[in-house]
């Protein structure tokens, strides 16, 4: 780390200039070979996913997604002749259109049942020629407007389903921009200086927007779902400011304490970098842990997750030295450059509320502890009741077209029109067609289905298809249920004695088949992530208690999240105010994403505030002092980190994609509650009530374990630096190790200079 930190250094110029080809041609790239990003859930292995490859064979031209143009009027019926030739003449201009495979008519012989009982509403089914994720919006966005420009006089037109959706899709980044504010905000007040706040800002931006171009181009490569490249900056902003914010911390501390610009930054570096990269290896690590689900859907969200956490600590331990040595004193505010001429070095020490807080926790150990432990338990109550699936155009803002044609077709023909159930059999001669052909009959006398049509064949004869509307919506528990009694019940009756096979297919199918397998491997899952955290610690921190205090704290924290979330999505509270619309169901990989992430931020939280306590534990031998001087002397960082981070989640509320918005308060809530209650309240509480038990051992497992250390980041330089040029002449030198600072940079005694810094407070400033 030392050698890099030097090599970037010496060379800042090339490594910026590196950094800069590096984002451009990833940019460049992207932009020429363009995305391909999917929104399948599907997994081919399940049942809904073996109707689907069973439907596409046999029926082709059914391979583009089916959406709907549906009108309604309140006065009147849609049969009338004026609503009927103006709708047909639309819908022959529509289906003309470029991009658009076939129009269904209700006006047609077969068109009957798309048009409602009342006469007040119809629709069209749409089918595209290529899937949504390969549309050209242009031409879908001609399809709205065509079929948009024959609403008036009283008539109302809509267009719904997932092509249409992608003319929906947020343009601008207003997201990310109102993110970047506020993070810009709280690192000026953090920092006091223009050039210091925008430091970790511009650190951030290189290494997302690189890898919003690299996510691009592997989606060419493998399955990557259409949310990858946003969640991957969300994250990407919140870790890579946060590493920057801790070096850059470090970085002012030293020139604070004297050490020259290039010896401040190598310091900063060689210390605070250390425990970035241990921080950015548990967020990768955790987020790789999704490979365990073995799904093309969520390999690839792991993989350019950790792409862009990957490219943020490069950029922390790389362009951040370049760009400090470019910056030079200039990471001090004015007023500060003005005091160390003027008074000369100073020491750092932890004073105001923090001294305080952490002295009253002190005193107050299993009080406080006790009220943490009830606010995350009563935070985590709405997660018992947490309904996975996934929302649909139901959940969209109710001012976007594709809401107002769900509605419509809810209202006009039933919630279930919005999702229906496909099932697809397959047959093998006239005894499995004759049984297929009386399945409609068993269907309709099945209780929770409201409508049946078909069955429909292919041109061989070995596919048939009946569709199937069930009373309920898409969401409804009810539907999941059906689901359940047509494949365990229903269906089984109708195969018997036949070789008939049906299939249930269609979005709720696919839903809950994908939820399930999730569902499933989520032990699994959670045990490897929440376990390896427990070894790395372990590792780190000799103790068996701290690891297990941290796999508590990160369990709690995500229980916490969750009830939040269930909360605002799928009780509706506030989200239709946040523009988020109505309640529905939390995503199904929505637990997995969570528990990955969470994992590796809690990890750099539980690093940073648990090495200092443990330094001071070696030094001390004293529990009590070990952990007040290490709360002290780290929350006010992780505090700014913490802010930080809530403020570019939180602005992911605004990013117009109700996914995107659930990740964002999901990890709002999380980081909010991780840091102002877990990590400053509950753990140094905990640790204050086990004392000395809190750093056991056994003898037998400490002499197997292999040994790593990791710099806690944000210890006092003042309390080592200036030594350093002596420390040979010490007689008792050997003992000098002891002290992290000074074992962590061997180079200092060779630095020249440095002892000059101790006779002239304008050292620096040469």
């Amino acid at each position: 780390m030392t050698a890099l930190a030097r090599w970037c250094l010496k060379r800042r110029v090339l490594v910026l200039l590196l950094w800069l080809t590096a984002l451009a041609g990833a940019v460049t790239a992207s932009a020429l070979a363009g995305s391909s990003y999917s929104n399948d859930y599907e997994a081919p292995g399940t049942e809904s996913g073996k109707a689907a490859q069973r439907l596409e064979s046999a029926f082709p031209d059914r391979s583009g997604d089916d959406d709907t143009l549906v009108w309604h009027t309140d006065k009147g019926s849609v049969r009338a002749s004026a609503v009927r030739d103006r709708m047909a003449e639309t819908l022959r201009e529509v289906e003309n259109l470029p991009g658009v495979g076939s129009v269904r008519s209700p006006y047609g012989a077969d068109g009957g049942e798309r048009i409602s009982q009342d006469g007040h509403t119809a629709y069209a089914s749409l089918t595209f020629g290529k899937p949504a994720e390969e549309l050209d919006e242009k031409q879908v966005q001609r399809v709205v407007d065509t079929a948009k420009r024959a609403a008036g006089d009283g008539l109302q037109v809509e267009a719904g389903g997932s092509g249409i959706s992608v003319t929906e899709t947020p343009k601008a980044h207003l997201a990310e921009i109102i993110g970047l504010a506020a993070a810009a905000v709280v690192l000026y007040l953090a920092f006091g200086s223009l050039c210091a706040t925008l430091l970790p800002l511009i650190t951030a931006v290189v290494a997302v927007g690189t890898a919003a171009a690299g996510i691009g181009l592997l989606s060419h490569i493998m399955t990557v779902a259409d949310f990858a490249p946003m969640l991957g900056m969300l994250i990407g902003l919140g870790v890579g400011i946060d590493y920057a914010l801790f070096i850059v911390t470090r970085h002012r501390r030293g020139l604070r304490a004297g050490l020259p610009v290039r010896e401040a930054a190598l310091n900063a570096v060689t210390t605070s970098g250390r425990a970035v990269i241990f921080a950015g290896a548990t967020v990768c690590i955790a987020l790789l842990g999704m490979l365990i689900l073995r799904l093309s859907f969520l390999n690839g969200v792991a993989l350019a997750a950790s792409l862009t956490v990957v490219l943020s600590v490069a950029a922390s331990v790389t362009l951040l030295p370049a760009l400090l040595g470019l910056l030079g004193m200039r990471a001090l505010g004015r007023r500060e450059r003005r005091r160390l001429v003027e008074k000369g070095p100073r020491p750092d020490r932890p004073t105001g509320f923090a001294v305080r807080w952490a002295a009253f926790v002190e005193r107050h150990p299993k009080v406080l502890g006790a009220v943490a432990a009830v606010l995350m338990a009563v935070l985590a109550l709405p997660t018992l009741g947490l309904h996975l699936g996934t929302s649909d155009q139901g959940n969209n803002s109710a001012t976007s077209t594709t809401r107002k044609a769900y509605d419509l077709l809810a209202d006009g023909f039933g919630p279930g029109s919005n999702g229906p159930l496909t099932l697809v059999g397959e047959l093998d001669g006239a005894g499995d067609k004759l049984a297929f052909d009386h399945l409609p009959d068993d269907l309709r006398r099945t209780p929770g289905i409201a409508q049946v049509s078909g069955p429909e064949f292919n041109g061989s004869g070995d596919t048939g298809v009946i569709t199937v509307v069930p009373d309920t919506s898409p969401q409804s528990q009810a539907t999941s249920d059906l689901v359940d009694t047509l494949r365990g019940e229903v269906l089984p009756k109708a195969e018997k004695g036949s070789t008939l096979q049906v299939r249930v297919g269609g979005v709720t199918a696919g839903y809950d088949d994908f939820a399930k397998i999730i569902i499933g491997k989520l032990p699994l899952f959670v045990g490897a992530v929440v376990g390896l955290g427990c070894v790395l610690l372990l590792l780190a921190f000799r103790s068996i208690g701290i690891p297990l205090k941290a796999a508590a704290m990160n369990i709690a924290a995500v229980a916490a999240a969750f009830g939040v979330v269930v909360a605002v999505f799928q009780w509706g509270w506030g989200s239709e105010a946040l523009g988020l619309g109505s309640a529905g169901p939390v995503e199904p990989f929505l637990p997995v994403i969570m528990v990955s992430v969470l994992f590796g931020l809690s990890m750099d939280y539980q690093v940073f505030l648990v090495s200092r306590m443990y330094e001071e534990w070696r030094l001390t031998g004293d529990n009590r002092r070990s952990v007040r001087v290490g709360l002290s002397e780290t929350s006010r960082v992780i505090n700014s980190a913490a802010v930080i981070m809530i403020a570019v989640f939180g602005a992911f509320v605004f990013s117009g994609d109700r996914m995107i918005a659930m990740f964002g308060i999901a990890l709002a809530a999380a980081v909010a509650l991780d840091a102002f209650v877990l990590r400053t309240l509950l753990v140094p509480a905990l640790m204050h009530v086990l004392g000395g038990a809190n750093w056991w051992l056994p003898g037998w497992l400490e002499r197997r374990l292999p040994r790593i250390s990791i710099e806690p980041g944000i210890v006092d330089p003042t309390a080592t630096a200036p030594k350093a040029p002596h420390a040979p002449e010490v007689p008792n030198a050997p003992e000098v190790p002891k002290v992290p600072e000074i074992s962590k940079v061997p180079e200092a005694p060779e630095v020249p200079g440095v002892p000059a810094v101790a006779e002239s407070p304008t050292a620096p400033v040469a």
